[in-house]
């Protein structure tokens, strides 16, 4: 049996009318705001291995020194 949602109350007050308000630009600082964003969401069992930024960090350069070992030191040429 669902519940029945009553209508949201305009908590509010008065003076903070943003109908009134003019001049604000959507999106004004999005560029600047991706330029400096470097987001990356873990999954739960990747963060409690790497509980902080310096330990995912210190993990992936670890990760492409090896990476960088492990590739051959000349092109393979194709036949």
């Amino acid at each position: 049996m669902k519940k029945e949602v009553d209508e949201l109350e305009d908590e509010l007050r008065p003076e903070y009318d943003f109908s009134k308000m003019t001049g604000g630009i959507r999106g004004k600082y999005v560029e600047r705001y991706r330029a400096g964003t470097n987001l990356v969401l873990l999954d739960p069992d990747i963060a409690q291995a790497f509980p902080t930024d310096a330990s995912v960090n210190e993990a992936l350069r670890l990760l492409l020194q090896i990476a960088q070992r492990q590739q051959p030191s000349q092109p393979i040429a194709a036949d």
